[in-house]
């Protein structure tokens, strides 16, 4: 039993904010907890026993007192700097002869401190102390007098409105002893009034913002050093840590699907991969707020925040608009006049800041969008995540684990009954952790969907699903492996109507689902085939028992009963490497593997479709009767010119073949479809001079129209992490078959290998990228870091340096 469904907790109500900040961290909430008991001493209000001097010297008590509100003292007292200045005591507000005051603290928090260095935190563009989980860090506190044996201090982090000891929400650890679950804190060196102390963290701490303060209690009284928002501490999870759940032990992993800011994502058909950069941006500045938001806007309790199951199914709920108003709104219908067309993002960022800007979902997402943000925010996290695609992707609608194909008497598809679709490819993301909710075995790489396809425990969302149990079939393994099976091991079951109006299985497909799954390869920029770890080899024993043990438990548990199999006709469709605006050619190539003659008729349907599978209606047919001698073969082919395509076309340029045939002396039945997409031109990205941190680059950017007729409303793309912000670039028309230069000033700010990413959309032609590598010298000296990556308004209106015609 699964218990209650992670993801949707109705008692955590969020109303969106009357005004959006225009910052892109949200105000702090000020903390709502009870103030009661005040004026009494800390220890009489924990517990009645607490007032006597003789306590247990290593308790603390479940939550401190005083104002809560951050960036505010307690009793009036001023907020302390970083280093020393005067701070007040709780109760009266009275600091008294002999008591020890904090009077500040150093976190080491800049980025090339070594906490943020050891903590692999020191690309986040942020000035607080992050770090991760079951690793050590360095803090200094300053006193105002050397500390005496019968001194005692303790460190306090806290997180949330209602911060409780049990739930691990807040953390006590007294300096000098061991705390609870690895945290302890250790005094390392002591310099006059100053002590250097090393923090142990617990490996299942929970992750997010907590409020840090430190408590003393001395002869003369007791003191808490007041919140101040400069001391806060993000904590993630942590894949260098092995005792921590999402331990991965390859470094060369860590450093890609945890570390790398930029990827590929695969898109388009088996036969025609197209492939695209996407900026994660995971370190940006703002980025992990947004994170953290997203958790809060789904009103997570905190206490389920240490487990990274828990996490990733909130954020693959999240991550799309339905049912909680999540990050981005999904729209397949081709118009996307009221938002941003999917294909034209280029990037993560610019999409969470809108969202934590202004709380609203941003239009729009589609697979790669979903998977391209689910990403970022895993990877901002702490957890490891690759962004994969599965060309030909079963979505099936009624659990039957089969895709269900109907067609008439003539081998016609009868669209009003085909439910199921096949995705020319989906994207979706793999996550590394134990598994420790499943038996053992199922530890390891796990599927994260974002994309709103069908509910999960009422909700739309899906995994984590352990690859492992999709691979052998275990559907009944969570979360959601009957779905993810279908979509890449599912067979394609093609059915005709009979003339007594039932229908019968013709043929099954055995290998025309899940034909390939990759992603982007560790340490390069090369495609990796990793089809191999979700399915065994199509056709042995392992795989076929993998789909029946699947299909047993589907609803259609018998639907290979009535298969008959008589096959000595062959059939090839082929689609030459077609580009937009050209005209192209389909062939289909028989073959007669038989020792008898063959007549085959052939019918060809050609209509256009989106990449989900949903086809529009028949624009061209073509029928053909094919005789083949015995180990003959025979070509049908069908010419496309641009004029007939043109009027039909959707987003991606994609296109369907329907192909049916039947042989006259077997009665064997012939049935294929075949997409292939028309390929896009590429932007082309040069760098004119040398990058250096913190000082002015230009990138020139070369575009030439593949097609006939005027684009309209050009949008052009800009953005990389390290380089530049999100940049929304507004051209207006580019005319049939030009060219056009535009050229773009950037300012580094980190140095090292940079990824600078662009994009082209009009409502004539979408799915044009370019991306070009930038290595960025270091300033010559270090710098604070500046959010100068060249924000520009959105919308700015820009010249064309120059054109020219084809």
């Amino acid at each position: 039993m699964e218990g209650p469904h992670v993801g949707r907790w109705g008692g955590n109500p969020w109303q969106p904010p009357t005004t959006p900040s225009p910052e892109p961290e949200p105000e702090p909430e000020p903390d709502r907890r009870s103030r009661r008991g005040r004026g009494r001493s800390f220890w009489a209000r924990c517990c009645g026993c607490c007032s006597c001097r003789n306590r247990a010297e290593d308790d603390w008590g479940p939550e401190p007192s005083g104002s809560r509100s951050r960036g505010s003292s307690s009793r009036g007292g001023r907020r302390p700097d970083s280093r020393g200045s005067a701070v007040n005591a709780i109760g009266d507000g009275t600091i008294r002869e002999g008591m020890l005051v904090v009077t500040g603290v150093d976190l080491l928090s800049s980025r090339s401190d070594q906490n943020r260095r050891e903590h692999h935190t020191d690309e986040f563009e942020y000035d607080e102390l992050i770090i991760r989980r079951g690793q050590p860090f360095h803090i200094i506190i300053f006193l105002n007098r050397e500390p005496e044996s019968s001194d005692r201090i303790a460190l306090e982090l806290l997180i949330g409105n209602n911060p409780e000891v049990g739930k691990g929400t807040h953390v006590i650890i007294p300096v000098g002893k061991g705390g609870s679950d690895g945290w302890k804190a250790q005094i390392t060196k002591t310099r006059g009034n100053n002590l250097n102390l090393r923090v142990h963290t617990s490996p299942n701490a929970i992750i997010g913002k907590f409020q840090f303060t430190v408590r003393t209690r001395s002869e003369a009284g007791e003191f808490q050093l007041p919140f101040d928002p400069h001391n806060e501490i993000y904590i993630l999870f942590n894949p260098w840590c092995p005792e921590d759940i999402v331990y991965v032990d390859h470094e060369d992993w860590r450093q890609e699907y945890v570390l790398n800011e930029s990827g590929r994502i695969y898109y388009g058909t088996e036969a025609q991969i197209g492939e695209r950069t996407w900026n994660y941006g995971q370190f940006d500045h703002g980025v992990l707020d947004a994170c953290l938001y997203i958790l809060d806007r789904r009103g997570m309790p905190y206490g389920g925040r240490g487990d990274p199951v828990s996490v990733s199914r909130v954020i693959s709920a999240m991550v799309n608009s339905l049912d909680d108003n999540g990050v981005l709104i999904g729209n397949w219908s081709g118009d996307y006049s009221r938002g941003t067309n999917p294909s034209a993002w280029v990037g993560s960022v610019e999409i969470l800041l809108s969202y934590l800007r202004t709380g609203y979902s941003v239009p729009y997402g589609q697979c790669w969008v979903f998977a391209g943000v689910t990403t970022t925010v895993l990877r901002c996290l702490g957890l490891a995540t690759r962004t994969v695609t599965n060309f030909n992707s079963a979505h099936d609608t009624d659990t039957s684990l089969t895709m269900d194909i109907y067609f008439d008497e003539n081998m016609k598809p009868l669209e009003h009954l085909n439910h199921d679709s096949v995705w020319n490819f989906h994207v979706w993301n793999d996550c590394w952790m134990k598994r420790p909710d499943l038996p053992s075995g199922f530890d390891g790489w796990q599927v994260v969907d974002a994309t709103p396809q069908e509910t999960s425990s009422g909700i739309f969302c899906c995994g984590p699903c352990s690859v492992e149990s999709i691979k052998n079939g275990l559907v009944y393994m969570k979360y959601d492996t009957p779905f993810i099976f279908a979509e890449v091991n599912s067979d394609k079951v093609y059915w005709q109507r009979q003339d007594d109006g039932s229908f019968k299985i013709v043929y099954v497909e055995e290998k025309a689902i899940g034909t390939l799954i990759v992603t982007k390869a560790v340490s390069s920029h090369m495609r990796e085939d990793i089809t191999h770890i979700y399915k065994h080899p199509e056709g042995s024993d392992a795989e076929r028992k993998a789909v029946e043990t699947a299909a047993a438990h589907g609803s259609k548990p018998n639907v290979y009963a009535t298969r008959n199999s008589a096959e000595d006709v062959a059939m090839q469709v082929e689609a030459q490497d077609a580009v937009m605006g050209q005209d192209l050619t389909v062939s289909v190539v028989l073959s007669n593997r038989g020792s008898s003659r063959r007549t085959v008729k052939l019918h060809l349907y050609l209509s256009v479709t989106y990449y989900t599978g949903v086809t529009g209606s028949t624009f061209k047919e073509t029928k053909k009767e094919v005789a083949l001698a015995p180990g003959a073969s025979e070509s049908v082919t069908m010419p496309v010119a641009y004029k007939e395509y043109r009027p039909h076309l959707v987003d991606q340029g994609a296109m369907l073949l329907n192909v049916s045939g039947h042989v006259k002396e077997s009665g064997q039945v012939l049935a294929k479809q075949h997409t292939f997409r028309l390929r896009t031109p590429d932007l082309s990205l040069t760098l004119l001079g040398a990058a250096v941190v913190g000082q002015e680059c230009e990138v020139q950017i070369v575009f030439k129209n593949p097609l006939p007729i005027t684009l309209t409303n050009v949008v052009f793309r800009l953005e990389g992490s390290g380089l530049q912000r999100p940049k929304v670039l507004n051209v207006g028309d580019i005319g049939g078959n030009e060219t056009v230069t535009l050229r773009q000033t950037f300012v580094p700010v980190r140095p090292g290998p940079r990824q600078l990413i662009a994009s082209l959309d009009s409502p004539q032609l979408s799915q044009v990228h370019g991306v070009i590598q930038v290595d960025v010298a270091p300033a010559s000296r270090d710098g604070v870091f500046s959010d100068a990556g060249g924000n520009s308004r959105p919308g700015e209106t820009i010249p064309m340096a120059s054109r020219g015609g084809a």
